[in-house]
């Protein structure tokens, strides 16, 4: 599959709200192609170039300005939902002020969605650094392939050190997350939430679980180890040992790359 259609897909398949701030492939693609026709004699200059390199700064400050927005809202729903989690244990667990099981089942139960959903998302914002870290390198290489110039090394030399392409906080949460379903929830109640999720995954559109899997899919693809492994690539791809990230994985009806 071509990149730009395999980008497209990407898209398609994250949350609506964040369609419009991934890598403007096609804009960049397009600019590319004028400045190797400007090459030839039979064109006139176009200052596409420049065009090119300021459309590529300016992706980087749209990458990062989103990438920071999304990561300190995490921060401050990870801080509520161990507050609520708290809250739950302290008003109606079994040495609670109020203890109830039925009211303590029915809360725990809207938290367990809220942390599901809280993990899809943060793994969802992993994968929109990959991706875009990926399509900068894909359009660099096109540039110094049809230019015959050398962008690329420094560009993303530059990259590597932007808000965005820095994970290692979001993924700390997703750790602490998983983590948190491990110490609060019994095993009964993890391969609820795995049934759900493997249900849900079928159904288009349902939820942000179905887009949790794809981006998994598409990390472990974008991230594997291969013979190709170069300067350029991510790492492969660790992912945590838990039931929470087997339950996204293998088998899925999903198509990816």
């Amino acid at each position: 599959m071509k990149f730009g259609k395999w980008l497209k897909q990407q898209i398609e398949e994250t949350l609506p709200a964040w369609r419009d701030k991934f890598l403007s492939y096609k804009q960049l693609k397009k600019l590319v192609r004028l400045i190797s026709l400007a090459e030839s004699p039979e064109f006139g200059k176009v200052d596409a170039e420049a065009e090119f390199v300021y459309l590529l700064n300016n992706e980087i400050d749209k990458f990062n300005a989103f990438f920071m927005e999304q990561e300190e809202d995490f921060i401050i729903r990870h801080k509520e939902l161990q507050q609520g989690i708290k809250r739950v244990i302290d008003t109606w667990g079994p040495n609670g002020t109020k203890p109830s099981e039925a009211e303590y089942i029915d809360e725990m139960a809207k938290v367990r969605k809220e942390i599901v959903d809280f993990h899809g998302e943060m793994v969802l914002l992993v994968n929109y650094s990959n991706v875009n870290y990926t399509g900068l390198g894909k359009i660099l290489k096109k540039y110094d392939k049809r230019t015959g110039r050398l962008l690329r090394l420094p560009f993303i030399q530059k990259v590597l050190q932007q808000p965005f392409f820095v994970t290692d906080l979001v993924s700390k949460l997703v750790k602490e997350c998983e983590n948190t379903i491990d110490e609060v929830f019994p095993v009964e109640v993890k391969e609820e939430i795995v049934k759900v999720q493997r249900e849900a995954i079928t159904v288009v559109g349902k939820g942000v679980f179905r887009n949790t899997v794809t981006a998994l899919l598409s990390m472990q693809e974008i991230r594997r180890g291969s013979s190709t492994y170069g300067h350029f690539s991510l790492p492969p791809l660790d992912l945590p040992d838990s039931d929470l990230i087997h339950s996204f994985q293998l088998n899925s009806p999903i198509p990816t790359v």
